[in-house]
């Protein structure tokens, strides 16, 4: 279902439509992370668009648990929410879940998200850059870990994940085997390279986004992009991938 590329790297990419998950397969994406309203960093999918995803796609499919932008401090009413779309997801034949579940002082929830995970089982679960948020990131990481989560989305805790280089180094190399550290943020065929290079992570995340400008027309004052994965930005990311 997760293709690894050349000597076994993982290219995921932040697909915010049905349309762009095409493009990610097409491209020679491993996986995908589905998700919707990506300028505001991604909220839970639709579910047409996830039961789309997973009956067009035969790369993984892993889903964003997220119901609301702002922070990642839930009341019980939210927290009920994402417990039934990762149990919708789980019965439709998702591969994975991506949350992230933060106290108020900013430390990992261990116990939600330790619920969580035993309520995603088999899928794998992804802790995803609330973690960028924690004040102790070693910590943090190990809290993850004790959590039962399988892999942790992070720029490093900074605003890209080549600005965050350091910190991936750091955490791949405290992770060790327990967990899979994939860099993401800010990830272009530019600077893939030297990130995973210089991290010696295995896995990376991208939304390999573009703009779909109107067909023809001037952009108009206001105008929002429509942000689509470009097949051509995956290909690209993932021709670099094979020649390491």
């Amino acid at each position: 279902m997760e293709p690894s590329i050349g000597r076994n790297y993982y290219l995921e990419i932040c697909a915010n439509s049905v349309e762009s998950a095409q493009a990610a397969q097409l491209g020679g994406a491993s996986r995908i992370e589905l998700c919707q309203q990506l300028e505001v960093g991604g909220v839970t999918p639709s579910a047409g668009q996830i039961v789309m995803a997973r009956e067009l796609l035969t790369i993984g499919v892993h889903v964003l648990i997220r119901p609301r932008a702002g922070d990642f401090c839930y009341s019980e009413m939210e927290f009920e929410e994402i417990r039934k779309d990762v149990e919708f997801c789980r019965s439709v034949g998702c591969d994975g879940v991506v949350i992230g579940v933060l106290l108020p002082d900013s430390r990992v929830d261990v116990e939600r998200t330790r619920m969580l995970v035993e309520l995603a089982g088999p899928m794998t679960v992804t802790f995803h850059r609330a973690f960028d948020r924690s004040s102790d990131p070693l910590r943090a990481l190990e809290a993850i870990i004790s959590s039962g989560c399988q892999r942790l989305l992070t720029s490093g805790q900074q605003n890209n994940a080549i600005e965050g280089v350091g910190l991936l180094k750091d955490l791949v190399d405290a992770a060790g085997s327990r967990l899979e550290i994939m860099p993401g943020a800010g990830v272009t065929p530019e600077n893939l390279v030297e990130i995973l290079r210089v991290s010696g992570a295995r896995s990376i995340h991208s939304s390999a986004k573009v703009d779909k400008q109107i067909a023809g027309g001037q952009i108009p004052a206001g105008w929002i992009p429509t942000w689509v994965s470009s097949k051509e930005k995956v290909r690209t990311m993932a021709d670099l991938l094979k020649s390491l």
